[in-house]
């Protein structure tokens, strides 16, 4: 697995729920893994795509509050088809990582199967907060897992917290922090 580039993905969406809210921004760095121990990860290719919203209607008016959505930084957005079409192109064999692998999936499937736009990435998913889970479990100083958490514990900046291609970066940083650890 170590032969496919990881696509770390952070998507903004309108709301929680992958049936009734929508994709609004897209992160995404496809990084080549070193194949060798103590080698470095190369990003070979990125991602920041605002996306058009069509149904600000089902939005949930706190997440787009926290996503700091305004109709004039969506001026220029993507239209969905296109942004995906960008993201399989960029993705194509990647392993996708996310902070919460789950549900950024359960969007980017549903909206995928809705354009009909063939995801090209390699099936295993990586989830970042099970590998913090896993490695952090018996630290006292982590009681939750979540990205801000875990940038705080690594000291990790993230200047601009749920825009996708900065929660991106905080993934990747946080992601190389946690498989060195033991």
């Amino acid at each position: 697995m170590k032969k496919h580039p990881l696509a770390f993905i952070d998507l903004e969406t309108t709301g929680l729920n992958p049936d009734t809210h929508e994709i609004i921004e897209i992160g995404c760095l496809v990084v080549r893994q070193p194949l060798t121990v103590g080698g470095n990860f190369e990003v070979v290719d990125e991602l920041d795509i605002k996306v058009k919203p069509r149904h600000l209607e089902t939005a949930d008016p706190e997440a787009l509050r926290i996503n700091g959505y305004n109709d004039a930084g969506w001026l220029f957005a993507a239209e969905l088809p296109q942004a995906l079409a960008v993201l399989a192109q960029k993705t194509e064999g990647a392993m996708m990582v996310a902070q919460n692998v789950t549900f950024d999936w359960s969007f980017l499937h549903r909206t995928f199967a809705e354009t009909k736009i063939e995801n090209k990435m390699y099936f295993p998913k990586i989830d970042l907060i099970s590998l913090a889970f896993g490695k952090l479990y018996n630290d006292p100083r982590v009681e939750r897992y979540n990205l801000r958490e875990l940038a705080r514990f690594f000291e990790v900046p993230n200047e601009k917290a749920h825009s996708a291609m900065s929660d991106t970066k905080t993934a990747f940083e946080i992601y190389k922090k946690l498989i060195t650890l033991p």
